[in-house]
């Protein structure tokens, strides 16, 4: 079943792709079928640069227990980072 649930947001940072290294500006977030992973469904995230064409596109398949894992283990770190570091918004 698809779930057509996707979500886009404006980021700032940069992706490695087959040509090296390029900014991304977007994040597109989604619950789907993969294309490549061993799984029903996957948390989808394209981190992409849509100024710089299809080429400029990170992607990434992760299953729902290591898709939660990872929004964990981002969150945790930067809650452990030094104050005044990171900033809040």
């Amino acid at each position: 079943m698809c779930t057509y649930q996707t979500q886009t947001v404006a980021i700032s940072g940069s992706g490695k792709g087959a040509e090296g290294w390029f900014p991304v500006t977007d994040a597109t977030v989604y619950f789907d079928h993969p294309v490549h992973a061993p799984a029903e469904h996957t948390l989808n995230i394209d981190f992409l640069n849509p100024g710089r064409g299809a080429g400029a596109r990170v992607a990434v398949e992760l299953d729902a227990v290591s898709a939660r894992a990872l929004a964990s283990a981002i969150l945790s770190t930067l809650d452990m980072a030094p104050e005044g570091l990171v900033p809040t918004s």
